[in-house]
């Protein structure tokens, strides 16, 4: 599976594009595009808007890869979406050790929905803008239609 666009533009909506490195809170790594980290992000960096879309794209295939590899249960392209997000925000290593992704493969697809939320935190404080993330991420994981 890949992210739809109605993933893509959930995860746009709150990443933001900003073509110079910055830092977005205190204590944490420094960041550019579309929420875009790794080693080649440095405190002068500055990008096109060519290059923030093409690290999107590139970083959601290596969530949706993590996805794919370690979700067994089935999914619904909302679900996939949802995940994909979340992924793509907290990291591979994180939703690999996750009760989400124990919970959903279990078959547990409520219990896995109601973990979204567990997800709000940044160093340990809980940010807005996270927890309105995470409800978006659920609603879409719950969606039908």
């Amino acid at each position: 599976m890949q992210i739809s666009e109605r993933g893509l533009e959930l995860v746009k909506a709150h990443e933001k594009c900003r073509l110079t490195a910055y830092m977005p809170t205190r204590n944490d790594v420094l960041t550019i595009g579309w929420g875009h980290t790794g080693l080649d992000v440095h405190k002068d960096s500055v990008w096109t808007q060519q290059q923030a879309d093409d690290a999107l794209l590139a970083d959601l295939t290596h969530a949706e890869l993590c996805v794919t590899r370690h979700v067994s249960a089935e999914l619904t392209q909302f679900e996939f979406d949802a995940l994909v997000s979340l992924v793509y925000n907290i990291g591979c290593v994180a939703f690999k050790g996750s009760t989400l992704l124990r919970l959903l493969n279990a078959g547990d697809y409520d219990g896995a929905s109601a973990q979204f939320s567990a997800w709000n935190k940044q160093n340990h404080i809980e940010l807005a803008e996270l927890t309105k993330r995470r409800a978006e991420e659920r609603e879409l994981f719950e969606a039908t239609a």
